[in-house]
């Protein structure tokens, strides 16, 4: 089961930096809420019937775990005692010219509230209003009108409001 998870975790680890970097500001902090996460996934594997996608799974478990992280002012202490290091996960490297690029859009998804982060995540993700819908548990109409909403509020913060 160990092995199992490690490779769901190592294919799949990309969703756990863009988590992180959307709802951390240093890389501290960063690495302390994707240790977080990955101790919350592993909490939650033996629970995981493989009705959704895996990549479905991870958002949520994600999502729930930053904005709960978001929403208090001090972290929980690690109760499991899981490093970064325990897992030996590979970090993933990123472009930074590409990182770049966007960081003015990153420094406005950071101005919105957690559940706008998520559902912003989610839609540059490609993910489809279905998918938002079931990972975010809120109603498909509504992330539809969220989503507007979001929009608007992105090119307000980025200076860009036509």
């Amino acid at each position: 089961m160990e092995q199992e998870f490690l490779q769901i975790i190592q294919k799949n680890q990309g969703i756990i930096h863009k988590v992180s970097n959307i709802y951390c500001d240093t890389d501290d902090d960063r690495r302390d809420l994707f240790q977080e996460i990955v101790a919350q996934l592993w909490k939650s594997y033996p629970n995981f019937r493989k009705e959704s996608k895996v990549s479905t799974w991870m958002y949520r478990v994600a999502l729930n775990t930053a904005i709960t992280s978001f929403k208090k002012s001090k972290r929980r202490p690690d109760h499991n005692h899981l490093t970064y290091e325990n897992f030996q996960i590979e970090d993933e490297k990123y472009d930074t010219e590409t990182e770049e690029n966007i960081k003015l859009l990153h420094k406005a998804i950071k101005q919105l509230s957690g559940i706008e982060k998520s559902i912003v995540l989610l839609f540059l993700e490609n993910k489809k209003y279905e998918e938002i819908a079931e990972i975010t548990g809120i109603t498909q109409n509504y992330v539809r009108v969220k989503m507007n909403r979001i929009k608007k509020k992105l090119k307000k913060l980025m200076g860009t409001e036509e």
